[in-house]
């Protein structure tokens, strides 16, 4: 019989409640090919009676806990290999337990399109960037002097400012913790909107009703928004989730502002560029 990870099985048992012994039964005769409704008939004496629910959640909980594990060591893999893998980090990314957690601990090191901060670095302005972040400056204007450089595009002390500023906002953007509270806000307090694609008013008319709405998405019934799903899919509407953006500004400048000086200004202008 192929071998569970007791790491699983643990997990496993800890969320569904049910014995170690039978979810490593279970899963033993689903990977060897045994189907949901035959172990719940005629596997009892090895499952312990278990039906055909919590089977599916032991299939589907070591399913994820498997992807989860092979995404881990792709992404360990992937950051040893750019020779960036610190004891600290490693520690982090073995310790995540759901998939968005692992995909922020990697974002800062995944590979990038072309961005305006990816642009910014090129252009030499991570180092004023530093500075900006430090927020220990009276004179942002004087410090991005020596960065303006015709040749690489950065005309005035202002390009040199907005680059700064598109790193510090790329920064943020990847800050797992940063990205923890505006998803915890997000699943709080977030707004679903709902308005007509340009264009599909007549043909849509039978979304008539979400042409102009707008609600609380946590108390939105599941029913109006798997219609919206629908009108979106089908091309006749425009979705948009999003917080209340001065609940996910007061997020962003408590984790970040360190007092309100010259370089702060210009980083509380990335917070809410990010």
């Amino acid at each position: 019989m192929e071998q569970i990870s007791p790491i699983h099985i643990g997990q496993i048992e800890s969320t569904t409640g049910i014995p170690a012994k039978s979810v490593e039964r279970t899963a033993q005769l689903l990977k060897s090919g045994a189907t949901i409704p035959f172990i719940s008939r005629y596997r009892k004496e090895l499952t312990g009676s278990l039906d055909e629910v919590e089977i599916t959640s032991i299939r589907d909980l070591l399913t994820r806990l498997e992807e989860l594990d092979k995404r881990r060591e792709s992404i360990l893999e992937s950051i040893e290999e750019q020779g960036l893998l610190t004891p600290e980090l490693e520690k982090s990314i073995r310790a995540a337990s759901t998939m968005s957690e692992l995909e922020d601990l990697y974002l800062p090191y995944k590979p990038k399109r072309k961005t305006r901060a990816t642009i910014a670095i090129a252009r030499g302005l991570e180092p004023l960037a530093n500075i900006l972040m430090a927020q220990g400056i009276d004179d942002p204007e004087k410090s991005a002097e020596p960065f303006v450089n015709k040749e690489k595009e950065v005309e005035t002390t202002e390009d040199a400012l907005a680059g700064a500023r598109d790193i510090i906002a790329e920064w943020v953007n990847e800050n797992s913790d940063c990205r923890s509270e505006l998803r915890e806000l997000m699943e709080k307090d977030a707004s679903i909107t709902s308005r007509p694609a340009k264009g599909k008013e007549k043909e849509g008319e039978k979304y008539s009703a979400w042409f102009e709405w707008s609600e609380n998405a946590e108390e939105a019934p599941s029913h109006r928004i798997l219609a919206m799903l629908r009108g979106e899919k089908e091309g006749f509407l425009k979705i948009q989730l999003a917080p209340d953006e001065g609940s996910a500004h007061s997020i962003l400048e408590r984790m970040f502002l360190k007092n309100d000086g010259a370089s702060a200004q210009h980083v509380q202008m990335a917070l809410h560029d990010s």
